[in-house]
């Protein structure tokens, strides 16, 4: 048995393909029938690691009574969301503004037209099934009500999250950060870190604020709430102690028990984050959680080709978690007399530290310095005891039965853990990580570049299809700018500015100052968002607005600047009502108040000093030069001898030749 999903490159779509439930993939077909046959369209959206999209699978649609029910009445399209963030955006708009809450699965159910009038998330069988009879039997007797909420529920959609276009830019003042910050400080939670509540995302871009703020405003409160986090995250369960690389978030106030998923966009921002936070207190452990996450990268996900898979799956064989969970008895087996010291550190009991599921779950919660004084050995035999028991682990877990891994390859996740590398990269100066990161790229223009100047969101099997959302533009074009400051290869900036060109002729919007998700030139759904809340993901719009700030200096491009100072002015009356959700456009608007540094080097031991620069934590700066160069910065300073130019607000102080030189003209 199979429906219409057989022939998808998604895996999550796949993972349908043999159910009863006569599945269409979003397009034509599927839209045209349910106009033809006046049905209500059942849009059913998740992604291949999502636990709770398996359960509602398991109840409900490998079931013959609900399929039959589903097929009678509907025409049941599926949908990636990774692949299809659009869509996704839509119909979760509708489920939130009727139900007040969202998530995955989402199960939204329209008219004919694409229109809803119903939605919501997990559903039992029994709930199922008597919701899908009463909305059939709706839809037969009462079509004016059901025309009436799509109408309501359509403008609902079309005017949320509606922003009114700020032409005059306001001078800002470290007063507005101080507005931003103070709020926020009561929501932390200084015993474990993160935010004060439970369940706990490890939110990238809202440690990379604080952290720029403990560091350029000297704001203490921010310094120790960053650093706890980190440290508690590393610590914590959701990091897999083992085999490198996070989880997607932890159930629990404490870092402890994760929802076992890994994802790509998680861990490259976490790289980076991680990267930049050994540059700012060199903290050897942040340095360890790069490398290790890095090695999981390499070993688990990377293709042949070099471009990196989504996400691995919360569950193996059918139970969440128990890939990467473990017994006493089983760890005493294998580690024997190291047993003991192992256990003891990764707070492995016989009952488990996992109460719900008896299981243990590695994580820390004691300093290595107490720890060694406690059993009496040095620091450094209990660093050789765990490297050797971890490394003893991992080979026994290798040979268990893996999480499903989603091997499609998206362009802004990719485009994330680029950066990662390259950050990792400027902090480590391991041409490891950077070797890497030029494979990526290489395997992006390669196989992700369109004719037309575009790009594609997705990559399986040979296959490149969708077209490709504003994220995937404004993360790559970010990446692109960064590996141009870690290499002075000019290349990459070329292809960054042709692709923002792209973006200002095909997503702009006039009337908000802001970019659409879509392209002009994709199909038109029945509304057409613009994405500028920070999530766990920057928003696309934050994203852009930085890279036009930075491409705006290194080509002295006037329009970009006009073009990032709206976006920003428009925005930043929202930023201190709800900070962690603004925090990307957050930094941005701490840059224009600290400013920011251009720092020129040139000559021939250009990419020498540019390393010694980089292993410090300077967050407000951009770095270009070389053995030659074309861009406005460079002109007239590029000589046989190397030198340091540091220029602000469009004035260079006098060139120096050593690092330590130019630190002092940033620090005065």
């Amino acid at each position: 048995m199979s429906n219409q999903l057989k022939n998808s490159t998604s895996p999550y779509l796949l993972q349908h393909a043999n159910n009863p439930v006569n599945w269409f993939p979003w397009g034509k077909e599927a839209l045209d029938k349910a106009k033809n046959e006046n049905k209500l369209i059942l849009v059913s959206i998740g992604y291949s690691a999502c636990h709770w999209c398996h359960i509602m699978e398991h109840e409900s649609f490998e079931n013959e009574e609900v399929a039959k029910l589903m097929n009678q009445f509907f025409v049941c399209i599926k949908i990636d969301r990774e692949e299809r963030p659009d869509i996704d955006q839509i119909y979760m708009t509708a489920a939130q503004l009727m139900t007040g809450r969202g998530g995955w699965p989402l199960n939204c159910f329209c008219l004919p037209d694409q229109r809803p009038i119903y939605g919501g998330t997990y559903f039992p069988k029994t709930d199922w099934m008597n919701l899908l009879t009463n909305l059939a039997h709706f839809y037969e007797t009462k079509p004016e009500d059901a025309e009436n909420y799509a109408l309501k529920l359509t403008e609902g959609i079309q005017q949320s999250e509606k922003l009114s276009f700020v032409k005059r830019v306001e001078a800002y003042s470290e007063k507005d950060l101080e507005e931003i910050l103070e709020p926020w400080k009561m929501l932390f939670d200084f015993t474990e870190g993160g935010h004060n509540r439970a369940p706990k995302f490890p939110m990238p871009n809202n440690w990379d604020f604080l952290m720029r703020a403990a560091h350029l405003l000297k704001d203490e409160a921010a310094h120790v709430i960053v650093r706890l986090t980190l440290d508690k995250m590393a610590a914590g369960g959701i990091y897999d102690h083992l085999g490198g690389g996070f989880a997607r978030y932890s159930v629990d106030g404490k870092w402890h028990i994760p929802h076992f998923e890994k994802m790509l966009y998680d861990n490259g921002q976490l790289m980076s984050l991680y990267a930049d936070a050994y540059k700012w207190c060199e903290e050897d452990r942040y340095q360890e959680v790069v490398y290790e996450t890095f090695d999981w990268l390499k070993r688990e996900m990377t293709s042949p080709e070099g471009g990196f898979y989504s996400a691995l799956d919360a569950d193996s064989e059918g139970v969440e978690g128990k890939f990467y969970t473990w017994d006493n008895k089983e760890i005493e087996e294998i580690l024997g007399n190291d047993a003991e010291i192992f256990n003891h550190f990764y707070q492995v009991t016989d009952e488990g530290n996992w109460e719900e599921e008896h299981i243990n779950n590695l994580w820390v919660r004691k300093e290595k310095e107490d720890f060694a004084q406690a059993f009496d050995i040095t620091e450094q035999k209990l660093d050789d005891i765990l490297k050797a028991s971890r490394e003893k682990l991992l080979a026994v877990r290798n040979k268990r039965i893996h999480p499903g891994l989603d091997d499609k390859i998206l362009t802004s996740w990719n485009a994330l853990m680029l950066k990662g590398l390259v950050n990792a990269y400027q902090a480590f100066a391991d041409e490891k990580f950077l070797e890497v990161a030029i494979l990526n790229i290489n395997f992006i223009h390669k196989n992700m570049m369109k004719e037309d100047g575009g790009i594609y969101r997705n990559y399986k099997n040979g296959k490149a299809n969708i077209n490709a959302f504003l994220d995937d533009y404004a993360l790559l074009i970010d990446s692109l700018i960064c590996l141009y400051e870690a290499t002075f290869n000019e290349d990459y900036l070329t292809s960054a500015k042709a692709l923002t060109n792209y973006v200002l002729d095909y997503f702009t919007d006039e009337e908000s100052g802001m970019f659409f998700y879509t392209s002009n030139k994709d199909e038109a759904l029945i509304a057409r968002k613009y994405e500028v809340m920070d999530n766990v993901i920057p928003a696309s719009n934050s994203v852009m607005a930085w890279n036009l700030k930075k491409l705006s200096l290194l080509f002295d491009n006037s329009h970009y600047t006009n073009t990032y100072q709206k976006m920003l002015a428009t925005v930043a009356p929202n930023i201190k009502s709800y900070a962690s959700g603004y925090s990307n456009w957050a930094s941005l608007l701490l840059e224009e108040v600290i400013g920011g540094f251009e720092i020129a080097i040139t000559g021939d031991e250009a990419s020498l000093k540019r390393k010694e620069i980089e292993k410090l934590y300077i967050p407000n700066k951009i770095i270009l030069g070389g053995k030659q160069g074309n861009l406005p910065l460079l002109q007239d300073k590029i000589t046989g001898d190397t030198k340091i130019y540091v220029c602000k607000d469009k004035s260079c102080q006098l060139p120096v030749s050593d690092v330590n030189e130019a630190i002092k003209q940033i620090l005065e």
